[in-house]
């Protein structure tokens, strides 16, 4: 099946080759014989919904929290009580490991623009309890309205306008006007990082909150811009950290500067002194 994908990349035009990887993805998904997985992640147990070969892959094994996600939690406002926005959440799993850490009483909005995925992110906070998690079927973006997404297992939006399939597109900004402003931003969208930081604007000068941005350098950023104009999209006096793409500790960003030449994730710590808020 992925040859015959890889085939109609090569040889055919995206408006036409996007529907038949639609197709061969939902094939896929027909076949596949779905079932729950229970796995300890960072000594937590969770049922995960295995339903493609990619969740397979991820998440049908053991896990412990990231590092992005121990500094948030140690050094910032990850905690209980607190409400984090997990802007690209795939299947949820994040969000799970996320509503874990801010409790019942915090709240995880998890934004996803696949339908599958954002499926499955639902089934998984219902499967483990975790009526803190809110699912939001939508591709983030820096304004209202609507965008052409690649209908894949790990979605980006789309290069071509009419290629893929149209999702609502919602910002931060407006997120945070409809469920309450975050305490943490916890962003992954496969290199429309500088368009989500743009629709947070109004919610980063006004509140604050810790952010954590994956940044795909050279693998979908450069569609858009630069690591340098991201950089410049997070607000002065924050505390700024830098790791590697896949896995590794942070740094202040005065020493990595030579990991932004490739795929890699950024902390931003809130100038704010850590708060124990309560959301309802």
């Amino acid at each position: 099946m992925s040859a015959v994908r890889r085939l109609a990349s090569a040889l055919l035009p995206d408006v036409v080759a996007e529907p038949l990887r639609r197709l061969l993805r939902r094939l896929a998904v027909a076949r596949f014989r779905s079932y729950d997985a229970r796995h300890l992640y960072d000594g937590r147990s969770l049922v995960v919904r295995i339903a493609d070969p990619l969740a397979q892959e991820w998440y049908d094994h053991d896990g412990t929290l990231s590092t992005e996600i121990l500094l948030l939690r140690e050094r910032g406002r990850l905690r209980a009580g607190a409400r984090v926005f997990d802007v690209g959440a795939h299947q949820g799993v994040v969000a799970l490991l996320l509503a874990g850490l801010v409790g019942p009483e915090g709240a995880v909005v998890a934004v996803e623009a696949v339908a599958h995925n954002a499926r499955l992110a639902r089934r998984n906070a219902e499967a483990n309890g975790l009526a803190q998690i809110r699912v939001v079927h939508a591709a983030i973006a820096d304004a209202e309205g609507t965008l052409w997404f690649e209908d894949r297992w790990n979605g980006a939006v789309s290069r071509r306008p009419g290629v893929g399939v149209e999702v609502d597109a919602v910002t931060i900004d407006a997120l945070a006007v409809r469920c309450g402003a975050p305490d943490v931003l916890f962003v992954d969208v496969e290199g429309f990082e500088l368009h989500a930081l743009r629709g947070a604007a109004r919610t980063l000068a006004a509140h604050q909150p810790d952010l954590f941005v994956e940044a795909h350098v050279g693998c979908g950023l450069e569609r858009f811009g630069t690591v340098a104009d991201l950089l410049a999209l997070i607000p002065s006096g924050y505390s700024v950290f830098v790791a590697p793409g896949e896995a590794g500790d942070f740094v202040p960003l005065a020493d990595g500067r030579p990991l932004l030449s490739a795929r890699c994730r950024v902390v931003a710590l809130s100038p704010r002194i850590p708060e124990i808020t309560r959301h309802d």
